[in-house]
């Protein structure tokens, strides 16, 4: 199994410092405010962006140390946006996650073939194997690029707000299918439900810098949140799996207390 392991990682003044570790197996959650420093870590991460200093281990190999092909065997991405302007079908685009094991000149086989259109059902797009990727919707879209990266094989699995542009329903499926999968996960989410219900632990940025780590019960604390997001909240249970749920109070103009979301 897989670990991740950053050691004081940097970019510019965007993040500054980065600490955490990701254990095999675990789906690590990412959170903070716009423009805290989620995404440049991530990319820090996958090879986008080259730290200024520090260090991304995996299994105590510098991740920057790899070309990009090898990285690329290795470390699977679902990014925030995706390009539109190629003229592929959402089958030819799930196949291509499995470039990084071929040659250059080798084509997709009947076993390539095989794994994107497992990878679609498993992401509910079957039925969309042969539409041109542009015209799908944007939710449509997402779970064709998480569909590629599945059939990657990947043994670590980068998402930045891999919910994104998805209906309730799509980002459960989708969440509870990143977990299922036995990779080591690392992710950004703004959803702080959704982070609490799907992360087996948290680390919050503000700022550039990872303020905190742990369990969704010790991050998800209503000082915290007044901290960082600036705003009050009521942490419950959940009713049924016993989560932390995060329960927002809106305080109009005024400062009375308004309902409670």
């Amino acid at each position: 199994m897989t670990e991740l392991r950053l050691h004081g990682l940097s970019y510019e003044d965007r993040l500054r410092g980065a600490d955490l570790t990701v254990r095999p197996g675990e789906t690590v959650g990412l959170i903070g405010p716009n423009g805290s420093g989620k995404t440049t870590l991530l990319r820090c991460v996958y090879g986008t962006l080259v730290p200024t200093s520090g260090r991304a281990l995996l299994d105590g190999d510098d991740l920057h140390a790899l070309g990009p092909k090898a990285r690329a065997r290795r470390v699977a991405t679902v990014p925030q946006d995706s390009a539109t302007e190629f003229e592929l079908t959402v089958r030819e685009l799930v196949a291509l996650g499995r470039s990084p094991h071929k040659r250059f000149w080798e084509g997709d086989t009947g076993a390539d073939r095989g794994r994107a259109g497992a990878a679609l059902a498993r992401v509910g797009l079957a039925e969309l194997a042969d539409r041109p990727y542009p015209t799908l919707s944007g939710g449509e879209r997402q779970r064709a690029l998480v569909a590629r990266a599945l059939v990657q094989d990947p043994d670590l699995l980068v998402l930045d707000e891999p919910t994104n542009h998805l209906d309730i329903r799509h980002q459960l499926d989708v969440l509870a299918l990143v977990r299922e999968l036995g990779t080591t996960n690392l992710l950004a989410l703004h959803d702080l439900n959704l982070a609490g219900a799907y992360c087996d632990r948290l680390y919050v940025l503000e700022r550039g810098r990872v303020v905190t780590g742990g369990t969704p019960d010790e991050v998800l604390t209503p000082a915290l949140l007044e901290a960082v997001y600036g705003v009050d909240a009521e942490v419950i249970p959940h009713p049924r799996t016993g989560r932390p749920t995060v329960l927002y109070q809106h305080r109009p103009a005024g400062g009375q207390e308004s309902s409670t979301m």
